[in-house]
C-alpha cells in the first residue's frame, strides 16, 4: 500500500536527518510566488529551469496554472505570500501539452458517474448555478490562459499596483521558457 511505503520511507528520512538539507526560512529568498500547473513533468524541471532553489520561492500548483476565481484559494495564497511572506513578484507559468487543455467535461462527468457520483448530484449542481461543464472545461490556448490568469492576479483589488505579475510558458520536454507577459512592462490602471 502506497501510504505504508511513504510512512516507512519517512521514518528513515527523519531518523537519518535527511531533512537538514532542506531547512530554510518560510520567507522566499527571491521574493517571488510561482503559480504553475500540477503536471508531474514540472515538479523538478520548472524550478531548475528558473534557477529556483529550495527556499527561493512560494510555489502554488493548480490544474493548468489557472487562476479561475478572484476570491478562490489560489488568490488567497498569493495575497498571503505578498503581505505576510514578503513576496514582491508573481509569475504564472503554463506549459505546452497541458492535460487540462484536453479535458472533455462530458467525458469527465461520465468518469464521475462510473466512480459512484450520482447523475442526480451532477444535475443538481447544473441547476444550482454551477455550470459544471464550464467549470470542468480546460482551455484552447495556453498563452491566452496564462494571460488571463496573470490578469486576474494583476487586476485584483487587493494586489498592490507595484507588484509585477509575469506570464510564462514552459516546454515540458526541454524546460525552455517563453515570455507571455513581462510584468515589469505591463501597467495597471
Amino acid at each position: 500500500m502506497l501510504m505504508n511505503e511513504i510512512l516507512d520511507w519517512n521514518k528513515q528520512f527523519v531518523e537519518n536527518k535527511e531533512y537538514e538539507k532542506y531547512q530554510t526560512s518560510k520567507f522566499p529568498k527571491k521574493k517571488i510566488v510561482v503559480v504553475s500547473c500540477m503536471d508531474t513533468r514540472l515538479t523538478e524541471l520548472l524550478p531548475n529551469a528558473m534557477n529556483i532553489k529550495n527556499g527561493d520561492a512560494k510555489f502554488l500548483k493548480t490544474a493548468g496554472a489557472v487562476v479561475a476565481h478572484p476570491f478562490g484559494s489560489i488568490m488567497r495564497s498569493i495575497i498571503v505570500a505578498i503581505y505576510d511572506l514578503n513576496a514582491h513578484e508573481v509569475c504564472v507559468v503554463g506549459h505546452h501539452d497541458c492535460g487540462i487543455s484536453h479535458v472533455n467535461p462530458l467525458e469527465l462527468r461520465r468518469k464521475m458517474v462510473d466512480r459512484g457520483i450520482l447523475e442526480e448530484t451532477l444535475t443538481t449542481l447544473d441547476y444550482s448555478g454551477i455550470e459544471i461543464n464550464d467549470w470542468l472545461r480546460g482551455f484552447d490556448s495556453v498563452t491566452e490562459s496564462v494571460k488571463n490568469s496573470a490578469g486576474v492576479i494583476r487586476h485584483h483589488p487587493l494586489i498592490p499596483k507595484n507588484i509585477p505579475v509575469h506570464g510564462l510558458v514552459i516546454d515540458p520536454e526541454t524546460g525552455e521558457l517563453d515570455f507571455v507577459e513581462n510584468g515589469y512592462e505591463v501597467t495597471v490602471k
